[in-house]
């Protein structure tokens, strides 16, 4: 009896646990961990980093994960710069770098991949990952480095390409590729390392093309005033780059807003233009004009008249006139603030060259500003340079609005449009009025240099804005 109880028990027992047990069997996946941000440790390079008398022709590097390698045509620089570049393939663990020149007896070479190199799962960059040998019996220590700056907004650059030429001739730039080159960093700061001490003739520009070469002035270009020699540690070369400038439209006033005519779209009979007037306003700073779509065969002042108030008295001493693209008609007045204006267009004032004319006589009205939409505006300008010709330049969201020639460090205006405004400063050696961009060839002559100033001013309305500013 006691036997039959005890297996009992024991078969009990046991379907208990199996049932305990299979009500827990349900399979539960580990929590995630932290994402992996790490980016791949090289292990081993075969042969190894800073290697001398390197006679080999293939160079593999062995990482601790799975490693891919992207752009690597626009990221690797190769010192000296080969003639052919060398193959770079992957796979796993591993890089292989294999070369297809004939590498140069007693020379240095450096290998920067930039950023090509991530992991295979998370994309981690390994930055700026460099492969040092050189063919003779010691590495070349040398080094120099420098910054690049926009000469016409003296701010720095990060897109050009900076490079050393060995042939002091000015085609050089034009005919041949560079021995060095070297990127710059997101403030414009380059640097070559591992450089012989040589005469070298450095260089910057926009590598257009992936040519390293300088084939037109519309490319931006810096050189340096002198050849140039590597040394352990240097004092920063600041190179200054240019481009030409592209044509502007003349006869704008640099405050003003173009509105279309209402109506102009009617038909296509009738004469297109557009004003200066914005919600019927005239600003008191900028000339009244009239740009047509077409250029004008026939244009006749008498026939456009300007008056004001609400009586329409005629005013005095204006004048219409054409500019030279026979497209634009300029006022010339000096305008009264807070008054009535009206300019009465005769059908027959203006022809396109398409043969269209106001299909009427027509009406424009607007009203100046007040005097109190604008701010007073003065400036004392400490440590300029007199004896190159400052000019001080208005720049809003990164556009130039207005230049005005400096003589000494106060400037005072009485009318100056509200808003917030960047300051700069251009040497204007010339005095033209206006930036030059440099000439490279025979004259060897630098750009115009533009100094930013940090500090930003904020005209308000109605107010006497004052500010003290030391450069």
């Amino acid at each position: 009896m006691k036997r039959i109880f005890f297996f009992s028990l024991l078969t009990f027992l046991l379907a208990k646990t199996a049932v305990l047990t299979t009500g827990c069997a349900n399979i539960i996946p580990p929590e995630g961990g932290p994402r992996d941000s790490l980016a791949p440790r090289l292990l081993k390079a075969d042969p190894v980093d800073s290697s001398r008398s390197f006679t080999d022709n293939k160079v593999t590097f062995s990482f601790d994960e799975y490693v891919e390698v992207l752009n690597v045509q626009e990221n690797l620089m190769i010192s000296p710069l080969p003639k052919t570049n060398p193959v770079v393939d992957y796979k796993l663990r591993t890089v292989t770098l294999r070369l297809k020149d004939t590498l140069e007896a007693n020379t240095t070479y450096t290998f920067n991949f930039g950023d090509a190199i991530r992991d295979f799962s998370e994309g981690n960059v390994i930055k700026n990952f460099t492969y040092t040998f050189s063919t003779g019996k010691y590495l070349d220590s040398l080094q120099l480095t420098g910054k690049v700056i926009l000469a016409e907004t003296g701010k720095a650059d990060s897109t050009l390409l900076v490079m050393l030429h060995t042939s002091s001739n000015d085609s050089v730039v034009i005919k041949e590729k560079p021995r060095y080159i070297t990127k710059l960093d997101g403030d414009g700061n380059f640097k070559f390392t591992n450089l012989p001490p040589k005469t070298f003739y450095l260089f910057a520009l926009k590598d257009e093309g992936g040519t390293k070469r300088y084939l037109t002035d519309k490319q931006l270009f810096a050189f340096a005033d002198k050849p140039v020699q590597p040394q352990e540690k240097n004092e920063a070369i600041v190179l200054y780059a240019y481009a030409k400038p592209t044509a502007k439209e003349s006869g704008a006033s640099a405050f003003q807003n173009i509105k279309p005519r209402p109506g102009n779209n009617a038909t296509d009979k009738r004469l297109k233009f557009q004003t200066t007037v914005t919600s019927e306003e005239q600003d008191l700073l900028s000339e009244f004009s009239m740009s047509f779509e077409q250029p004008l065969r026939l244009f006749d002042s008498t026939r456009i008249k300007l008056y004001t108030d609400s009586i329409f008295t005629i005013a005095n001493n204006y004048s219409f006139k054409k500019d030279s693209t026979n497209k634009k008609i300029l006022l010339q007045n000096t305008w009264t603030e807070n008054t009535q204006y009206h300019i009465i267009l005769d059908k027959d004032f203006a022809e396109d060259s398409s043969g269209r004319k106001l299909l009427k006589t027509d009406t424009l009205s607007f009203k100046t500003k007040k005097k109190a939409a604008y701010g007073s505006l003065k400036l004392k300008i400490r440590n300029l340079d007199f004896t190159k010709n400052p000019v001080l330049i208005f720049l809003s969201n990164g556009t130039a609005l207005n230049s005005y020639p400096l003589s000494g460090p106060d400037f005072a205006i009485p009318l100056f449009p509200p808003g917030e405004y960047e300051l700069r400063i251009l040497y204007d050696l010339n005095k033209n009025g206006s930036w030059d961009p440099g000439q490279f060839f025979i004259k060897h002559q630098q750009p115009e240099i533009a100094k930013p100033i940090e500090r930003k001013i904020t005209v308000k309305p109605g107010w006497q804005n004052d500010f003290e500013i030391a450069l």
